[in-house]
């Protein structure tokens, strides 16, 4: 397994702790609507998910969101995480690694910009990442997707190949694997799925002082 030359993150769950917090409200939000759901259903089937295609899904049932939901949730955004957010630990002094490695990185999140420049901004890692910042609003289909991983490698001039991941969600291990990356999968959180990060071909990791290790960074 060779030194990546593009390492590719996710940004809630991998470099801001925000799952909990958002899915919390989103059971709120959609149980309101008429949609019966809890905390633990979203986080497991929607974490990683653009709030477009979680709104397809519920619509599919028969249940009404209201046009505007995706600009109300991210209305309220910065107002949630106001407070409540801190960087995953570690993760700042391995992407000091690979910056001194002088291995290119990026941030491609289902999140639009303007949310992670919300929560990589409370966690102080905002100017790490503002060169290169990718969302699923800038392609036609998000996660489980390939489509925003290979526009970021495309982007910053990668082959997919030469391309690692850092997720912690099935649905973006999915994208990562079906772009033809190496995925490594996230799972400290205790509301992950391991074995679906497995099963979905991610490398299974719970602590990001291992992952320097596992990538390896040179």
């Amino acid at each position: 397994m060779g030194t990546p030359k593009l390492v590719i993150f996710d940004c809630d769950g991998v470099l801001v702790d925000t799952e909990n917090l958002a899915n919390r409200r989103l059971a709120e939000w959609l149980s309101g609507a008429g949609f019966a759901t809890t905390f633990e259903y979203c986080r497991k089937h929607f974490s990683g998910r653009s709030m477009a295609s979680v709104q397809k899904e519920v619509e599919a049932t028969g249940v009404s969101l209201g046009a505007d939901f995706v600009e109300r949730w991210n209305a309220g955004l910065p107002d949630l995480f106001a407070h409540g957010v801190e960087a995953i630990p570690y993760v700042r002094e391995f992407i000091e690694k690979v910056r001194a490695a002088g291995i290119d990185y990026c941030v491609a999140s289902s999140a639009r910009v303007s949310k992670m420049h919300i929560t990589l901004g409370q966690t102080g890692l905002l100017r790490l990442f503002e060169h290169a910042m990718f969302s699923s609003t800038m392609v036609g289909r998000g996660k489980p997707f390939p489509d925003l991983f290979l526009h970021a490698a495309k982007t910053m001039g990668f082959a997919p190949a030469d391309c690692i991941v850092i997720e912690d969600s099935v649905a973006g291990t999915e994208a990562g694997i079906a772009a033809g990356m190496r995925v490594f999968s996230y799972h400290a959180d205790p509301y992950s799925d391991p074995d679906g990060l497995a099963e979905a071909g991610g490398i299974l990791f719970d602590d990001m002082r291992e992952l320097a290790g596992l990538v390896p960074i040179h």
